[in-house]
């Protein structure tokens, strides 16, 4: 792995307002950087509010979260390269099923929660059913019940229990009965569960899962005639997510993809996401704003804030799939996934994916002598990290250099309370010069030839 350790100032620094930057360090930037610092101070603080709960794809903060980016974008002087040219590239992820609204079961009128006293088993047919049998009868046209705990592998293996369900349940449609009632006696656990992302073949009749507890409370007496209603309804679970894609168009014959995904886990799975990636994202705003403006003219750029990172990296695997611009044109990818948690006394930004292109060892040794990197402190013993599970992995697969910069996982991430008065605003600013750095070194090379990596990921990178 290849660190390289950002060496300045000692820096006392204190959070509380947007215009941090005004500490002892960050008075000695000129005054461009102030600009680049309060800006990342402002895109972070707008992203991470409370009140986009964690961007998560599908949602009004999602939303919120990606008008913010392309309103910043067109700032910055960039043309929408999205769906049918405009700023963001739909897909949608099959998330599996879930129950219709319409689905209930209920014992002698008595309407039982749905995953707190009963659920449907993932191959449960569909329909609607009713009857009025005893538990301990098994008479045809009425639902069957069936207690767990006659199958040992409820006490030994879990796995197969599934399969032996299913099986008794073909046999009790075949014998006459309308639905199959499970509830387990035994004091053994059975480990059964609804899981919306199997969607196994449908079995003749519907299964019901009874718990313990709505066992002892409406079927305690196994000899008396209960009045059942089951209806038992699917829906599919899609959750549609929103790349945006900005376009800054040199005229060059190749293309650089600079990325950082924008979607967060959610404030419901706690976490607002300053560093996990609204940092990543603020910084490819910045780069944007700093590339547009800049003499670099022998690429084109591609920004993409990806949604769906969370759920797979499902935004950037749909872009590959579906390219809004020519991908064997594409000279190399970057990628800024955590790029706000700079260290004041280790000064280590860890890049990964070295090893892609053997340009990068050459880039990266260029750059020593810019003087805000200690030229004693990139490790060229260790220059060839491999790509890890990200955003910038798609592109791999798509033999495409990639580049992934990041400086770890934060102590709170995926936590409350990681807020954006915990970004280390000065620090970024480093960082972002370094990458603007890389690719300034890079741009003089022409395409980037793609070599795979061998070595293994690496693992502080999400």
């Amino acid at each position: 792995m290849l660190r390289i350790k950002i060496v300045f100032p000692t820096l006392f620094l204190s959070f509380p307002f947007i215009l941090s930057f005004l500490s002892v360090r960050a008075q000695k930037l000129n005054k461009n950087d102030k600009v680049t610092v309060a800006n990342l101070a402002t895109h972070v603080h707008y992203l991470a509010d409370p009140k986009l709960e964690g961007r998560r794809m599908g949602t009004p903060g999602d939303k919120a979260a990606s008008d913010y980016i392309i309103s910043e974008l067109s700032k910055a002087g960039l043309r929408p390269k999205g769906d049918n040219n405009g700023w963001v590239q739909n897909f949608t992820i099959d998330q599996g099923r879930e129950l219709s609204d319409d689905t209930w079961f209920s014992i002698n009128d008595h309407p039982l929660v749905r995953f707190k006293e009963y659920f449907p088993v993932d191959f449960s047919a569909t329909g609607q059913v009713s009857g009025s049998p005893a538990i301990a009868l098994q008479e045809s046209g009425v639902p069957w019940f069936l207690d767990l705990k006659e199958f040992p592998e409820v006490r030994s293996n879990h796995s197969e229990l599934p399969a032996l369900i299913r099986a008794r349940a073909a046999a009790c449609a075949k014998k006459g009965a309308t639905a199959l009632i499970l509830y387990n006696s035994s004091k053994s656990s059975d480990f059964l569960a609804f899981d919306p992302k199997d969607k196994p073949e449908a079995a003749a009749i519907p299964v019901i899962y009874v718990t313990a507890a709505a066992k002892r409370k409406y079927l305690k007496d196994e000899s008396a005639s209960v009045d059942i209603r089951i209806k038992v309804g699917w829906t599919e679970s899609l959750r549609t997510g929103h790349n945006v894609v900005a376009w800054l168009d040199n005229g060059a014959a190749s293309t650089v993809i600079i990325g950082a995904h924008y979607d967060g886990p959610g404030h419901g799975e706690d976490s607002l996401g300053a560093d996990n990636n609204a940092s990543g994202v603020a910084g490819m705003i910045e780069l944007a704003r700093l590339l547009a403006a800049s003499k670099l003219r022998n690429n084109n750029y591609l920004f993409i804030a990806f949604s769906g990172t969370e759920l797979a990296s499902a935004g950037s695997a749909w872009f590959v799939q579906h390219p809004e611009t020519d991908l064997k044109k594409v000279s190399y990818m970057i990628n800024m996934d955590m790029i706000g948690g700079l260290n004041d006394t280790t000064h280590t930004l860890t890049l990964a994916g070295l090893g892609t292109s053997p340009a990068w060892a050459p880039v990266c040794n260029a750059i020593r002598d810019k003087k805000y990197i200690s030229p004693r402190t990139i490790n060229t013993a260790s220059i060839n990290a491999g790509p890890t599970a990200g955003d910038q992995f798609a592109f791999y697969r798509a033999s495409i250099p990639v580049l992934t910069f990041t400086t770890g996982l934060p102590a709170d991430d995926h936590r409350t309370g990681s807020d954006a008065d915990k970004i280390n605003y000065p620090g970024e600013l480093q960082v972002l010069k370094f990458i603007y750095s890389v690719i300034e070194s890079a741009n003089a090379r022409g395409q980037l030839t793609f070599t795979p990596s061998e070595e293994q990921p690496i693992t502080s990178v999400p």
